[in-house]
């Protein structure tokens, strides 16, 4: 029997592509899949977000992109990170040029402009040669600072349009659900692809639905006498007699260290996590003794990844990109 199981709802991605599409009111959705999709497999989403209407996959690395081109023989594939030229030929791979010096002339190439992230980028554009397909720049606070965001667009905009002929992206995924200026012919989504929302906030309010969700179930229940503790360091030591569940699944699978204190749903009811989480294992307070085997809800019938990033002082990016697999970790099923 696996300790847990992770879900992914094929169908979910191709909701959330489409509301992607609504909101994009004409612009291409350019799927990003990198690191695994997210951690929801990249293949599998790649392909959902396609038959949804996306036009174009991202991935952060050319040896990302040759995977993908096994399974996706006839997308376009742009890769966003440097990356080696001939071998991006050989896999009919787009590549992104951030920094100085020539332009490659063996690929598609789109152009990186830094407005304001202060990372990859070209501090002015080149005179575009003509195997450049695409525009683009890259957004620092369009989850957070839209007054910045928007002085980062009109320096694109600024940039850019004495080569509006080109394909223009700077939109990801909360530019491309809050705000309309930033659309320009195309907007690359990854984390709203997933169900997930890029303010950290309920997912629900931009439209979208989750795409993973992650179940185990008690391994074990015993009863904490007063002054008897749980786990390393003795960070729960009961102060009455309490139950305690535990659930094999700790922060090999990735349920971090700091998301200690986290709820998750024991038989459908919220308890919270206690002690210090381990590798393999953590403790649920429970307020009755339950029987072995009762399922456990880590993330979905409603608890969100965004739950358990706010414990956590991160975003659900990192929690998402962190759950864990591989190994025979964990049970994955794809449906949809």
């Amino acid at each position: 029997m696996h300790r847990s199981e992770i879900t992914i709802d094929l169908g979910a991605i191709r909701h959330n592509a489409r509301r992607l599409l609504e909101a994009l009111d004409g612009a291409e959705l350019w799927a990003v899949v990198k690191a695994n999709g997210y951690g929801h497999g990249a293949s599998e989403a790649a392909r959902a977000a396609l038959e949804a209407g996306a036009s174009l996959l991202c991935v952060a690395t050319v040896s990302e992109g040759i995977a993908l081109r096994r399974d996706h023989p006839d997308a376009r594939i742009l890769v966003m990170c440097p990356g080696d030229p001939a071998e991006a030929r050989e896999a009919r791979l787009e590549l992104v040029v951030s920094g100085g010096g020539k332009i490659p002339r063996e690929v598609p190439v789109h152009l990186k402009l830094d407005t304001g992230m202060g990372r990859w980028g070209l501090s002015e554009l080149p005179q575009p040669t003509s195997n450049v397909v695409g525009l683009m720049s890259h957004l620092a606070t369009a989850d957070s600072d839209p007054a910045f965001a928007r002085q980062q667009l009109e320096r694109f905009r600024e940039a850019t349009e004495p080569y509006a002929h080109l394909t223009r992206h700077i939109a990801n995924s909360a530019a491309a659900l809050r705000l309309p200026d930033a659309r320009f012919g195309a907007a690359r989504c990854g984390i709203a692809l997933y169900g997930i929302s890029p303010f950290d906030t309920d997912p629900a309010e931009d439209g979208l639905r989750p795409v993973l969700s992650w179940r185990s179930r008690l391994a074990q229940v015993r009863l904490l006498q007063p002054g008897e503790s749980t786990g390393y360091g003795r960070r729960f030591v009961a102060e009455r007699p309490t139950w305690i569940g535990i659930v094999p699944v700790g922060y090999a699978d990735g349920f971090r260290r700091d998301m200690t204190g986290t709820e998750v749903l024991v038989d459908g009811e919220a308890h919270r996590t206690v002690g210090t989480v381990s590798m393999d294992a953590v403790a649920v307070e429970l307020d009755r003794k339950l029987p072995v085997g009762t399922p456990v809800t880590i993330v979905g019938d409603g608890l969100l990844i965004e739950r358990h990033a706010d414990a956590a002082g991160t975003i659900g990016y990192e929690i998402a990109c962190g759950i864990n697999s591989g190994a025979g970790r964990a049970r994955r099923v794809v449906v949809g």
